[in-house]
Formats: structure tokens, sequence, C-alpha cells
């Protein structure tokens, strides 16, 4: 890869905006449409913005870790950005789409980098009846929630969740219960990744649901539906030797 135009972000914290200048003082700054590649500045929340963002513009991100987690991002250093992104290799992954009917009758959609994730809106638990490819395969889950999680994102709140971590070229989707009371011991699915997934909100006046797509939520929903949407590529960039497959490998052997 060669990268000459270069657009960065970054985050609203001083470590971020102080980076930023410097790099913009040395290199530049080009408008995102114009640019090669994007250049994040901060933790994984700027980068899943940025992502979004530029979600149909074919652009590769290569994030810098001036943030708090970073598992998207590479180790941030002053020098050398040039010849680490000429050297980057890059993943392809694509986003969940999130499609939703609410209580009103009304049709929403978003799309998610990491996962779709259903939560209860009150006190008490949500019932949810959970089908695959048009097939009832659970009548009723009664939990906090359900998510369900691309690979890139099984490390983030599926793995909080118990859901397992997967190989980020691992053809699946997670299906992950949020504090499962009945049945108590399930403990989530692995699908395919063309797998269609519907969750129906039972006794949804009562048990108020809310869905969340990455960060785009809607509330009192009735039914949602999710599948991958293979038609948008997403290009993240990541070191030599520190992409999302070693990643994903090294969290898993973490204690």
């Amino acid at each position: 890869m060669s990268f000459e135009k270069i657009s960065f972000m970054s985050s609203d914290t001083p470590e971020a905006r102080a980076a930023k200048e410097e790099f913009v003082a040395e290199f530049g700054d080009q408008e995102p449409e114009d640019a090669d590649v994007i250049v994040a500045l901060g933790g994984d929340g700027l980068m899943l913005q940025t992502l979004h963002r530029f979600m149909n513009a074919k652009i590769p991100v290569y994030g810098m870790n001036r943030g708090s987690v970073g598992f998207l991002m590479n180790e941030y250093a002053r020098e050398g950005l040039l010849a680490r992104l000429n050297n980057a290799e890059e993943t392809i992954i694509h986003p969940l789409q999130m499609l939703v009917s609410d209580a009103r009758g009304e049709q929403h959609s978003a799309l998610a980098v990491n996962e779709v994730s259903l939560l209860r809106q009150t006190y008490q638990a949500a019932k949810l009846k959970l089908s695959i490819d048009g097939k009832v395969r659970m009548d009723e889950l009664i939990c906090d929630g359900v998510l369900v999680s691309t690979p890139a994102g099984s490390t983030a709140y599926n793995l909080s969740a118990h859901g397992p971590i997967l190989p980020i070229r691992a053809p699946l989707l997670a299906l992950t219960p949020i504090s499962a009371f009945r049945p108590r011991r399930w403990r989530g699915a692995l699908l395919p990744e063309q797998a269609h997934i519907r969750i129906d909100i039972l006794d949804a006046a009562k048990r108020p649901v809310s869905a969340v797509a990455d960060h785009t939520e809607f509330r009192d929903v009735r039914t949602v539906e999710v599948e991958e949407d293979n038609q948008i590529d997403i290009s993240i960039l990541f070191d030599q030797g520190h992409n999302l497959d070693e990643r994903v490998i090294r969290e898993q052997f973490l204690y």
C-alpha cells in the first residue's frame, strides 16, 4: 500500500487533540473525501464513529490509541507514520443491518460494526422469541437482553456477557444472552454469517425493550431483524503482526 494524502480525526481528549496537531503540522490534513487513508486518534469509540461516518466511502482507516481501550487501534507513536501506513495489513469486515418495528408501527434501520443488542427498559425482565432463517428456535427467552455480535465486536460487549470470542475471519455471528433467567443454562449460539435472525418481543407493553446498533438506539420495539450486510466492505489497517487475528488470539489468553 502507498498512502500520501492523509486525513486526521481525533477525539476531544487533550492527548488526542495534541497528537492531531503534531501530525497535521508535519503531514498536512486532507479532506476525508480526498484522502488515501484516514488516521483516527482516540479510542475505540472514535474508531466506531469514524467507521460509521465513512462506511460507504471505501477509505481505509488506521487508528492510533489515544483513548482508554483501543482494541481496534494501533499503538501510538510519534515517529514513522508513513512507514507504518505503507506496511500496514488490511482487514475487511462487514457490518450488521438491523431492521426494527416499534410500538407505533414505524420501521427503522441502522448498521452496527460491533453488535446489535436488545435490552430491557424497566425492572422487569424481557421475554423474547428467537427465530433463525424463519424457524423458531426458542419460544421464550427470559433475560435482561440478547445481542448479536460480529467477529470484530466479539471482544467487546459480547465478551463481557460471556459470549465467545470469534476469529476475525470466521464466517460466524455470536448470539449471546444477557443474564438469562429462563432457560438459565442457555449460553447462546454460533450462527453462520448469512443467518437471518428475528427477535420478537413478547408481552411488550408490560416488558418494554430497546434495540441498539452500536450507538443508535430505538425504544419500545416489537420486532428486530438482524443480518450481515456483505455488500459493505469496511477496511481497517493494522501494524504488521498486530492485526485483528492476532488480537483475538491474544485476548483469549489473558488472565
